[in-house]
């Protein structure tokens, strides 16, 4: 599913819900960007900003998609941010081995209420025990992908926690190497969409 979004004299943009990623493109007179990411880790609640409709990181608060609302048209528009809610939740669920069950109640925590812990560098036990191999695999593709020495304090957070699977110590230490990478979280979380699983709470979890 994709939606085309043109702004007079700014350029363009482009959503493209693909398999279980978003592609986005984004054009301007001066140049084109491209990045990806992946469904696991965006927060399926949108969030009003006014001109724009963000989704936000599960783990993080920030935009990592921004729509211009209601463009091309409110009908696409919509239909593409129903479709991407529904899609991000499923995959969430599909990649952490959840069952789909029932939205959280009101006044449950929220994703972005747990982003907000994270930020303070508050933290908390994964729903799940820490999967050894996802651990391996994620530090695999953190190190295929992203340069060493800006990622270097995540994957020795990384080994902590698989050695050390159960202390509360191992999960902080993470949490501040994920606040750390700043601007290079987005490609963390795309390439290594585990790290997200670890770091936000169950949607499930009442």
């Amino acid at each position: 599913m994709k939606l085309v979004q043109k702004q007079f004299l700014k350029g363009g943009r482009q959503f493209e819900i693909v398999d279980d990623t978003v592609t986005i493109k984004l054009r301007s007179a001066m140049r084109e960007e491209n990045s990806t990411v992946s469904l696991a880790v965006i927060n399926p609640e949108p969030v009003d900003n006014g001109e724009f409709v963000e989704f936000h990181s599960r783990v993080k608060c920030g935009p990592l998609l921004s729509l211009l609302r209601d463009k091309p048209n409110a009908s696409e528009f919509g239909a593409f941010v129903d479709e991407l809610s529904r899609r991000a939740r499923e995959e969430y669920h599909r990649f952490a081995g959840l069952k789909g069950g029932p939205r959280p109640a009101a006044g449950a925590d929220s994703s972005a209420e747990a982003a907000d812990d994270h930020s303070k560098h508050a933290y908390r036990r994964p729903a799940k025990p820490v999967d050894a191999e996802r651990v391996d695999d994620a530090m695999r593709m953190l190190r295929e992908y992203l340069d060493g020495d800006e990622i270097e304090s995540m994957l020795s957070a990384l080994e902590t926690l698989k050695a050390e699977p159960e202390a509360e110590a191992s999960m902080a230490r993470l949490v501040h190497a994920f606040d750390d990478l700043g601007p290079r979280q987005g490609a963390a979380l795309t390439y290594a969409p585990y790290i997200g699983i670890l770091l936000s709470d169950d949607p499930l979890k009442p």
